[in-house]
């Protein structure tokens, strides 16, 4: 047994939910796309700032050696009075080297970590780092290069080593923290940066391209929430909501025309029915009065040949006679006129009996809407008949409609109208159950007459049309009263073999 449910109310919210759901994936989608591009953007421009300030440092600790390199070379010697001109002049033109010492042969150097350094230079032929001191950001070191005759030590600053002029960032609105650590783990701030808890980590790390100074440049960016594009990500998500909304009005002014289109259509067809079921009555009252007229008219033919005869009175009921039946005549041509169908017969085909009771379910679901309906299909199993589409649209119509105008006269919470699907010994079945006040033992006999009606200004037609539709079809077309309450109408047509 598979049961199917159709509620008018629930499944417009499902249907908005979907909408709702739709749009919320989209939105999210698109919002970590654009999120993903800008997390993108900041690590790509992190990591150039990071590399143009390795290179620029690696640039100062280069030209450290070089400068080096050169008092080796050059040996300068002290003039009198000036222990240390070349100090003096080095540090005018690069404030980060803060004084030169000079070790000449026959004097020692003031500490003996200058001593080691220099023999370890001795040895690899190159500056060696000596004394660096990164406490309470100091950030100094000194540089030691042995040579002949005399050895030379720069001490420098790190501070005034940063080239600012050209640093790639703002130094204190920068969000990016610059470190110089040395293999001890002790480190010098170039640029203190913002590092918070939460968010994206980027991170950079580069040895100096300098042998004598085995500094590595580290720099940390820390991407918080609060740099996400979200004035672009809300933008987007509202021009998401201003998209769904468009395509949900468009969805439901289609399916407004739709409905419109399929009630126009069902209301043509059941006008059409309704007539021909009137003209088809109106002939069964009139064929009596057109035969009596027709043999009034013969009578009087013959009461010409009476004698004495009275001519005037016999040629004027012949004369009002014949008017009449010419009269009733042009009454029916003009019915069967006006309900004549251009095919000769409907055709029958195999049809899927859920879906036409679903059809019929959305044409009336504003209906049902606005009279606080609950409704529900339900399928025991499937059935598949031999029915002419349009008939059977029609009797189902009528079935929801004469349902819907009985629960008018119940309260609204106990407004519940039930369709049953099932198929056995041969055909298909389907039961209208609904919750109303129900059908009167007196009126139960009557319903399916013609021109019988339990409804002010109705017509009483309609469940007698459904009848001869139905019949018409093969099938049956009867009601049942509910023991508590309501009324039930169950259709049978033939069952199909197969799909």
């Amino acid at each position: 047994m598979r049961p199917f449910f159709l509620l008018s109310c629930p499944v417009r919210s499902k249907i908005n939910g979907l909408r709702g759901f739709a749009w919320l994936a989209l939105s999210a989608l698109v919002c970590v796309l654009l999120a993903r591009a800008e997390l993108v953007q900041l690590q790509a421009a992190f990591e150039t700032d990071a590399r143009i300030s390795h290179r620029l440092l690696s640039q100062r600790a280069v030209q450290h050696e070089a400068v080096l390199a050169t008092l080796a070379l050059l040996q300068p010697a002290a003039l009198p009075g000036e222990p240390e001109p070349a100090a003096q002049r080095l540090s005018s033109v690069y404030p980060q080297i803060l004084s030169v010492q000079r070790r000449a042969p026959t004097n020692p150097w003031p500490s003996a970590s200058l001593q080691v350094a220099e023999q370890a230079s001795g040895q690899t032929r190159a500056a060696v780092l000596a004394n660096p001191d990164f406490t309470l950001d100091r950030g100094r070191y000194q540089l030691v290069l042995a040579a002949q005759p005399a050895s030379y030590a720069l001490l420098i600053d790190v501070h005034h080593t940063v080239p600012w002029s050209e640093w790639p960032m703002p130094v204190q609105t920068s969000p990016v923290r610059v470190t110089l650590e040395i293999a001890k783990g002790a480190a010098f701030v170039v640029q203190p940066g913002r590092l918070g808890d939460t968010g994206w980590r980027y991170e950079f790390r580069k040895h100096l391209a300098s042998v004598s100074q085995p500094f590595e440049l580290v720099a940390v960016r820390q991407v918080g929430w609060g740099e996400l594009p979200w004035s672009v990500m809300a933008l987007w998500t509202l021009g998401v909501a201003g998209m769904m909304a468009a395509w949900s009005a468009w969805q439901n002014q289609r399916n407004a025309r739709r409905r419109a289109e399929e009630l126009l259509r069902v209301g043509q067809v059941a006008r059409l029915n309704t007539l021909g079921e009137l003209a088809a009555g109106m002939a069964h009252e009139l064929n009596q009065p057109l035969t009596a007229i027709l043999a009034n008219t013969h009578a009087a033919k013959r009461l010409l040949a009476d004698d004495p005869m009275d001519l005037p009175t016999v040629q004027q009921a012949m004369a009002q006679a014949v008017a009449q039946a010419r009269r009733a005549a042009d009454v029916l041509g003009r019915l069967r006129r006006t309900v004549e169908r251009p095919q000769a017969a409907p055709i029958s085909e195999t049809v899927d009996l859920e879906q036409a009771v679903s059809n019929a379910l959305d044409l009336l679901q504003p209906e049902c809407k606005r009279l606080a309906v609950t409704t529900a299909l339900l399928v025991a199993r499937p059935a598949w008949v031999i029915a002419e589409r349009v008939a059977l649209e029609q009797i189902v119509h009528n079935l929801i409609t004469n349902a819907l105008q009985a629960l008018q006269q119940v309260p609204e919470g106990a407004r519940q109208l039930t369709l049953h699907i099932e198929h056995g010994d041969g055909v298909g079945v389907l039961r209208v159950v609904d919750t109303g006040p129900g059908i009167t033992p007196d009126t139960l006999p009557h319903l399916f007459e013609p021109f019988f009606s339990t409804r002010d200004g109705g017509l009483g037609l309609g469940l007698s049309l459904c009848e001869t539709l139905a019949t018409g079809m093969g099938g049956q077309l009867r009601a049942n009263a509910q023991t508590e309450r309501g009324a039930e109408f169950v259709l049978t047509l033939p069952l199909a073999s197969h799909p």
